[in-house]
């Protein structure tokens, strides 16, 4: 109460915003198939991931290109461990 602010609005605004970034990554595989579609999809991840870092200097002062390789860097990391864990699973699930 004393931030003033909606749990409601603001459980809404975190779904559909990270539906709109989750979408980024897939929209790759609507139109392509195979090797093509991971690489666009790499790609386009890391320009919105770029995107999103250099955003954030409007609240940190740090220049874009730190804060958004910062980000890209992370997401990418993070990216590339969960796809080697869903492969690990995926293998060890499916025989």
């Amino acid at each position: 109460e004393e931030m003033g602010g909606n749990p409601w609005e603001a459980a809404a605004t975190s779904f559909f915003l990270f539906a709109a970034g989750a979408i980024i990554p897939v929209c790759s595989f609507f139109f392509l198939s195979g090797t093509s579609a991971l690489i666009v999809s790499v790609i386009l991840s890391a320009i919105a991931l770029f995107l999103m870092g250099a955003g954030t200097t409007l609240f940190t002062g740090r220049t874009v290109l730190y804060s958004g390789a910062r980000q890209v860097l992370f997401g990418l990391v993070a990216a590339g461990f969960t796809f080697t864990l869903g492969r690990l699973l995926g293998v060890s699930l499916g025989g």
